[in-house]
Parts: C-alpha cells; sequence; structure tokens
C-alpha cells in the first residue's frame, strides 16, 4: 500500500512539473514570443503554451481567475492593475517598448504620413480597440493630436486587438492600418504591403507580471525576458530595450 501511494505522489510530481507553462501575451508580441518560446524551450527543455488577445482582455481574464502564469501586456496599466488586486507574484517590469507603424497596401505610400489617410483610395483603416488594446488607444490619440480622428471616424473599422488588425491588413479587407512595428518585421510578413512609423507616437512601455500561484518553472520564463538572448530576439523585432533594472 505504501509503495502505491509512493508512486502515485511520483506520477503526480511528474504530472505537475510537465505541465505547459501558460503565457498570456498582447496582440503586438505574439510574432517575437514564437521566438522567446523556442527559445526558452530548447534552453530548458519546459514547454509553453501562449494566450493571444489584447492586453486589457487577457486583465478580464485574469480577474475572472483564468489560470495563467505569466502576462507580457502592451502597456504598464493592465498589469499594474493585476498588481493592484493581488493577482500578481511581481510588480509590473517594463520588458521592451514598442513602436507605433502605419501599415497600407502596396498601392499606397504610408511614408507620407497620416495624411496619406484621407486620400479616396483609402476606403477602410483598421484600428484596434482603444478601450482595451493600448496600440489601439495610441492610434486615437495620435490621430486626435492631428485633428484627422473626426473627419476620418466613417472610415474606421475597430479590430478586437493588433492581431485582428492584422487579419484586416493581410486579407485585403481595409487599406490601410494601425499596428506594431514588431509585427511588420516578422519576416513572413516581408512582402505584404508597405509601412512607416508614426511620426508623433512615443514608444510604449510594455509590462510583464508573474501571476499569482504560477506554476513551476513559470519564474525561469519570467527571468528569460531579460536575458541577453531575449533581448537580442526583442531587438530583432523592432523594439526598443530598457537599461538593464
Amino acid at each position: 500500500m505504501r509503495q502505491c501511494l509512493t508512486l502515485l505522489l511520483i506520477a503526480l510530481t511528474l504530472s505537475a512539473s510537465g505541465q505547459k507553462i501558460r503565457v498570456a501575451v498582447a496582440a503586438n508580441a505574439q510574432f517575437v514570443m514564437e521566438k522567446l518560446q523556442a527559445g526558452f524551450e530548447k534552453k530548458t527543455g519546459r514547454e509553453v503554451e501562449t494566450i493571444v488577445s489584447s492586453s486589457g482582455k487577457l486583465t478580464t481574464q485574469i480577474q475572472n481567475g483564468a489560470p495563467f502564469d505569466v502576462f507580457l501586456s502592451a502597456d504598464m496599466s493592465y498589469p499594474e492593475a493585476v498588481f493592484q488586486a493581488g493577482l500578481s507574484e511581481t510588480k509590473p517590469k517594463i520588458y521592451a517598448y514598442g513602436l507605433l507603424v502605419l501599415w497600407t497596401r502596396s498601392g499606397l505610400d504610408p511614408s507620407r504620413g497620416l495624411s496619406v489617410l484621407n486620400d479616396k483610395a483609402v476606403v477602410k483603416i483598421a484600428v484596434a480597440n482603444p478601450k482595451t488594446a493600448p496600440y489601439g488607444t495610441v492610434a486615437v490619440d495620435v490621430l486626435t493630436k492631428q485633428k484627422l480622428l473626426t473627419g476620418l471616424q466613417p472610415k474606421i473599422v475597430y479590430g478586437e486587438s493588433i492581431a485582428q488588425v492584422n487579419q484586416y491588413l493581410i486579407s485585403g479587407a481595409v487599406d490601410a492600418g494601425f499596428t506594431a512595428k514588431s509585427v511588420v518585421l516578422e519576416p513572413m510578413l516581408k512582402d505584404k504591403g508597405r509601412w512607416a512609423d508614426v511620426k508623433g507616437a512615443e514608444p510604449i512601455a510594455q509590462g510583464v507580471v508573474l501571476l499569482k500561484n504560477a506554476k513551476e518553472g513559470s519564474r525561469a520564463f519570467y527571468d528569460y525576458l531579460f536575458t541577453p538572448e531575449a533581448r537580442a530576439i526583442f531587438r530583432q523585432y523592432g523594439y526598443q530595450l530598457p537599461s538593464r533594472q
């Protein structure tokens, strides 16, 4: 009987240690996360599962008890809300600064700046929902400051996250859209349309937290995000990096 109990405990321990680390990641970091995941898994042998959505939706899921281990947001306010609610083991820490870009179909020239959006050839413009997606918030802020939002409002199509904005752009459902620089630098999207940095858009500080009751190995992934290897991957995808923290 004692031997059976011992074997059961060993089996349960192995099962728990073999569980995937569940990482909730904002849509702007979807592609860079694939490289980070591969690097971490190769280094440690631990498997990672990613859940991609807007920062706001992921925060709501965490508040409702979603079993995530690490949360990478597109800004600092959402992980701060998680921390203030007592749902994380760590305070929000900046892992990278993201940059907003204007992405258009090939026949348009985004290097002209936001004025290109007034062209008659631009019928639909994709923007991530500013209520839940920080990149959408920044896009709306820039359009407002440049006094373009009101005039362009009939053209704007809101996506629930940067991921949906990207789908609109790649499929040709819209003529232009605001997305993250990390997206347009993904090699498989190299020949999909044209892009340019958005002047007047400040870099977005993006934060990460290790969540409460994170499973074994999650701290290792959290720490990995700040290693030279991970920083090089972030840099490859156009992120600006914080000084050593």
